[in-house]
């Protein structure tokens, strides 16, 4: 099964301001991933092309990066993903920046059932989050904050032992494309 899931924020900033918070990944002033609600990302050593690491069960290493515009991580874990995460920048034909983040998989057994029952509506939700940071930390505000699906709140508390719905977060938005074939 492939997977190809993409997840963008069009800010009306300049480019370099935006690629600034991919810089920032990992480090303790990381201003892209969301941090407050999510396992922190962090490598064995700086971000650059070779550093591994990953966030929560998550594993991969940084494959290219080019610092200010993009990076892209390898997957090694969890078992049956092969492929690619990557963020990226791009000019709008407005003059704006899209930040984008781009998965491409192939799966494997047994990710043909752990992927859509726990990794997608996870990812989603953590990548709609790691968005918001950014256009709050870009703009001072997100106009259509995401929202958390009941799926994913329910996971998280399962995961986490905590008591579910706890979260004022009830719906993920639709900024998402994806694509399983």
């Amino acid at each position: 099964m492939r997977v190809w899931n993409r997840h963008h924020r069009i800010v009306d900033v300049a480019q370099e301001r935006a690629g600034a918070l991919i810089d920032t990944l990992s480090t303790d002033g990381d201003r892209l991933w969301p941090v407050d609600t999510w396992p922190p990302l962090r490598f064995d050593r700086p971000l650059g092309v070779g550093a591994g690491g990953g966030h929560g069960p998550v594993r991969y290493h940084v494959e290219s990066y080019d610092p200010g515009r993009s990076v892209r991580f390898r997957f090694s874990a969890p078992r049956g993903f092969d492929g690619f995460h990557e963020f990226t920048l791009r000019a709008t034909e407005g003059g704006e920046t899209e930040l984008a983040h781009l998965m491409v998989l192939r799966l494997r057994h047994p990710a043909w059932f752990t992927y859509p029952l726990l990794w997608r509506p996870m990812h989603d939700a953590l990548l709609e989050d790691c968005l918001d940071r950014a256009e709050r930390e870009l703009t001072g505000t997100v106009a259509k904050p995401a929202r958390w699906s009941l799926y994913v709140r329910l996971l998280r508390s399962l995961i986490s032992g905590k008591r579910p719905f706890r979260s004022s977060k009830n719906k993920v938005p639709p900024t998402s494309t994806m694509a399983i074939r």
